[in-house]
């Protein structure tokens, strides 16, 4: 077996272990520093959002020698606003201009191709208008509205109400973190971003319900025995599943990785960035909120019920009674002298025992003597 499953088995036995749930104040606090961050860089910052939500207009040029940041100063020289440049495989570049019409694209379309020296009817110019992407931004909205409803109703009838909310807040949490470093990055926000943020709410709410899975097998009538509190045993489960967790993350997010890092920073293909980004951030959220935030939330809102707050003090009871019966059980042990004999006792007996000592046996007993018998 790997040191890797080893770890796993030993994490589900309970014989190793990290106390999330202890030390949830912690991880509650690093959890609001990243949001508090995320939220300033988005007030701040704001997001960068596409022409499909802006409107504007879209110029893709043939090969062309001209390089993508010499383009970009065209384009925003021509058309007074940002301009955001990708280099296309064929040699040629995508030029994307936010706030443009009809008019003022034809207009940037000659000054584009008088700067890079290209006929103008060779290079291709695409509208989008405002009103579409403000359909697919309700849209969104409206997707992720329904999804979260289900989602806390699903988890509600299959788990229970506490469960559902702690899950909720993850996923909360999870697109915050996630829309923040967006804002802070300055990566340009596409239908492909919404795709992306939609796709790792499933993936965060797996892990959740995984634990939430071991947390009530484990829990089923738990508060029949003194041994364990509600917390201890959800920190056990966070456990037994923390290998499985970690396992699936790191698998989903290698290719994640290598679409956002290979494909989009050494190959180039910018327009990769706008769905692996979503897809990285967000799978790395959605871990770090199943087992940070999600299940030590359920611990704290469950702990907050009479009955186990009935059980953990009779919990806590009986470990005080069971340390108080040992300690002069210890003290006793220690006191009681080990080293020193009666002054009365028997002198020590070198030899056998005298049940083991040899005795003469009825053949030779009268050997030596004589018998008594007359010859």
């Amino acid at each position: 077996m790997s040191k890797l499953g080893n770890l796993g088995a030993r994490l589900y036995r309970g014989e190793v272990g990290y106390d999330f749930v202890g030390k949830r104040m912690f991880w509650y606090g690093v959890s609001i520093l990243i949001t508090i961050t995320a939220i300033v860089g988005l007030a701040v910052r704001g997001l960068n959002m596409g022409i499909e939500f802006e409107g504007g207009a879209v110029f893709t040029t043939p090969k062309t020698s001209v390089s993508a940041s010499q383009a970009e100063d065209y384009a925003e020289e021509a058309a007074g606003h940002d301009a955001i440049v990708q280099g296309l495989g064929s040699g040629g570049l995508r030029i994307q201009v936010a706030g443009l019409d009809t008019n003022t694209s034809d207009q940037v379309k000659s000054e584009l191709a008088q700067d890079m020296n290209l006929d103008p009817e060779r290079i291709s110019a695409e509208l989008v208008g405002p009103s579409w992407g403000d359909q697919i931004a309700n849209k969104a909205w409206q997707g992720l509205g329904i999804f979260l409803v289900l989602v806390v109703i699903y988890l509600a009838i299959a788990f229970e109400w506490r469960m559902a909310l702690a899950a909720f807040v993850a996923l909360i949490h999870d697109i915050t973190i996630t829309v923040g470093i967006y804002a802070l990055v300055g990566f340009e926000v596409t239908p492909g971003t919404v795709i992306g943020l939609l796709t790792i709410l499933g993936y965060s709410l797996y892990d959740t319900v995984v634990v939430f899975d071991s947390l009530k097998e484990q829990t089923k009538e738990l508060t029949k025995q003194t041994r364990w509190t509600y917390s201890e045993v959800a920190n056990r489960s966070i456990n037994s599943t923390l290998v499985r967790s970690i396992n699936t993350t790191v698998v989903a997010l290698l290719p994640v990785a290598g679409l956002l890092f290979i494909g989009g920073g050494v190959l180039g293909a910018g327009m990769l960035n706008d769905i692996s980004l979503s897809l990285f951030v967000g799978l790395a959220a959605g871990a770090y909120s199943s087992i940070f935030i999600a299940t030590p939330l359920v611990a704290d809102l469950k702990e907050r019920e009479p009955q186990m707050k009935a059980l953990k003090k009779r919990v806590l009871a009986k470990r005080a009674s069971a340390a108080s019966q040992s300690e002069p059980q210890e003290a006793e042990a220690v006191d009681e002298p080990y080293d020193e004999e009666p002054e009365d006792a028997a002198p020590a007996v070198v030899g056998p025992p005298r049940s083991q000592r040899s005795q003469p046996s009825s053949r030779n007993r009268g050997r030596g003597r004589p018998s008594g018998k007359r010859r």
